[in-house]
């Protein structure tokens, strides 16, 4: 199983039987290097409801008839495209036929801005914790630092984190290295930075803060076997 890392919060995960891709912000995204017309996924994980992270979601599922995994509001509303849909809550696991997908809380907003201005409810945030070929990746979503993520570091074998750094609207730097302890990541990749202004960070810094060996900047595009 291999992962990578493309830009803003866009993560692609290969089970080996299944390509998956959290949440595919990629028109728009200065930073990513896929383009939605190349991309060949079969299941599409979001986190929660804003427009830099449903991004090309509605395109990407009808090109490829991919399954829309979301919080529950979010499923609801991306189902109305007429895409194949699996709603859940915070909380909530299920086995798919390429892992367990379980939700977990973020704290953050969620909603999503339609092009003539309407903002529509989305529900909770949420992060993700993706069980596939006996690996757990955790990706937090947006989120602020919680302390529940000691609850979820204890009762989880994290092999992979995913966590914001670019402050602002999400945790910083120093509050993603205390959430690093407290998930017991065995390895930490940044993420949500640097694409607009307000969110601009050094992520080597960062990696640099967290315990040798664990932090792992990764370019876009860069992969990491697991």
């Amino acid at each position: 199983m291999h992962v990578s890392y493309h830009g803003h919060s866009v993560v692609q995960i290969s089970t080996g039987n299944k390509k998956i891709i959290i949440d595919p912000f990629i028109n728009g995204n200065g930073l990513t290097d896929l383009k939605v017309t190349d991309l060949e996924v079969d299941v599409i994980i979001l986190t929660h409801g804003h427009n830099d992270h449903v991004g090309d979601t509605v395109e990407i599922a009808k090109k490829n008839n991919a399954l829309v995994i979301a919080p529950y509001e979010l499923a609801v509303y991306i189902g109305k495209n007429d895409i194949d849909i699996h709603p859940m809550n915070i909380g909530g696991a299920y086995k798919f036929d390429f892992g367990t997908v379980k939700l977990t809380q973020a704290f953050h907003g969620s909603s999503y801005e339609e092009a003539d201005g309407t903002v529509v409810y989305t529900g909770m945030p949420s992060g993700v914790l993706l069980t596939a070929n006996g690996q757990t990746i955790y990706h937090a979503g947006d989120t602020a630092l919680f302390s529940d993520m000691k609850m979820i570091g204890n009762r989880n074998t994290i092999d992979l984190a995913f966590l914001p750094i670019g402050d602002n609207l999400t945790m910083g730097p120093e509050d993603a290295v205390a959430a690093a302890d407290w998930l017991k990541a065995k390895r930490v990749v940044p993420i949500h930075y640097n694409t607009f202004p307000a969110i601009k960070q050094d992520p080597k810094e960062f990696t640099n803060m967290l315990p040798k060996g664990i932090g792992y900047p990764l370019k876009v595009g860069e992969k990491l076997e697991l």
